[in-house]
């Protein structure tokens, strides 16, 4: 028998020194019916919804990039990266894309393994690495090999982009910027998501998976929902502090943070986001054969995407998702969806109890794959 799933108590001193608008139903989300908000009613819905979002990203394509990276093989310890014990062997992918741009991904095989799985994490708007350090090692302890991603601009990735009209200057854009990219030919969110894709190419033809994972945080959880919702590739996602839907994020308690970059918002985004809200881009990236999702929210998050909004949602969106993943003929399941309130901590992070809710997850729910 399998390990029952860790629980843990509400900090009650850090509950106690937050107002009730992190303890309370926000007035904004009562009487919204989610179900009729939600559009994927059936796999066959979220099929033919994929390929029109990938198209918003990779311009009327509607399929994600095939190319594979520039690969540096067993390169010196990165000094942009943590201190990780257990570690074989650095790799690094370089993903080039227009303006000028390459990102970087850094790969670490463990040291022991008895299994083909692998993990992405990907980090946020430059959160310290304390998040990326104690996620990235439970995994490879756990025997994954991880992949390590970054938002554009930030940690080890390049700050500058090619300017869109005259490509001998360089400028030195933040997020909210991006729009001057924008084209008819090109969608700045390429930049966010095609990392991922590029390194999943490379990871799918060079160690034949039987399992790909991705965990996030903040922008890097928004990153885990939209890139699992494109990619059934992904098997088990893990979106921390990085979402809500629409109609609940002004009743978060810090409204402002939580309404996102330009990628993040519906009225800079109206193309992507009148094909999806964020219930139906859960539903795409929990639904399939082995996929799973765990949302993850910090109650007391000290930035954004805190409070107990989600409740609004949570049910509705789950039960939604267990009818789509439920095999009309063998009644078995493919697909799960559930949310994780985290009440633990008041930071914004992967706190140690959610980490290990992740790692019980994988364990329990990976344990028949080689």
């Amino acid at each position: 028998m399998s390990a029952p799933r860790p629980v843990a108590p509400v900090n009650q001193e850090v509950a106690a020194a937050h107002t009730a608008a992190y303890k309370t139903l926000p007035d904004v989300v009562v009487g919204v019916d989610v179900e009729d908000l939600m559009k994927v009613h059936t796999a066959a819905d979220a099929d033919a919804l994929r390929p029109q979002l990938i198209a918003q990203v990779w311009k009327d394509t509607g399929v994600l990039p095939t190319g594979l990276p520039t690969v540096r093989r067993d390169v010196e310890v990165p000094a942009e990266l943590p201190a990780f014990t257990g570690v074989r062997r650095y790799d690094r992918l370089d993903v080039t894309m227009p303006f000028g741009y390459v990102a970087t991904v850094w790969v670490l095989e463990p040291a022991r393994t008895d299994h083909r799985r692998v993990a992405f994490y990907h980090n946020g708007h430059g959160e310290p690495l304390d998040t990326m350090q104690r996620v990235a090692q439970g995994l490879l302890d756990h025997g994954y090999t991880v992949l390590l991603f970054a938002m554009p601009f930030f940690h080890w990735n390049p700050t500058t982009l090619q300017d869109p009209v005259d490509p001998t200057v360089t400028q030195q854009p933040s997020h909210n910027d991006l729009p001057q990219w924008e084209s008819a030919s090109y969608s700045p969110l390429a930049l966010f998501l095609e990392p991922l894709a590029v390194a999943m190419n490379h990871v799918q033809a060079t160690y034949q998976p039987s399992s790909v994972q991705l965990v996030g945080l903040s922008g890097g959880g928004w990153t885990t929902t939209i890139y699992s919702a494109l990619d059934p590739r992904i098997t088990r996602s893990y979106p921390t502090a990085g979402t809500l839907p629409f109609f609940v994020r002004p009743g978060s308690p810090t409204p402002n943070p939580t309404l996102g970059d330009w990628e993040q918002r519906q009225d800079l985004q109206p193309g992507f986001y009148a094909l999806a809200d964020f219930p139906d881009l859960y539903a795409l990236g929990s639904v399939g054969p082995n996929r799973r999702q765990l949302q993850i929210l910090n109650r007391f998050d000290d930035c954004c995407f805190n409070g107990v909004g989600h409740r609004a949602y949570e049910a509705a969106v789950r039960q939604r998702i267990a009818i789509i993943g439920t095999d009309a003929v063998s009644n078995e399941s493919n697909g799960h969806w559930e949310l994780l309130e985290d009440a633990t901590h008041g930071d914004h992070t992967i706190s140690p109890y959610a980490l290990s809710v992740i790692l019980w997850d994988l364990d329990v729910h990976c344990a028949h794959l080689p």
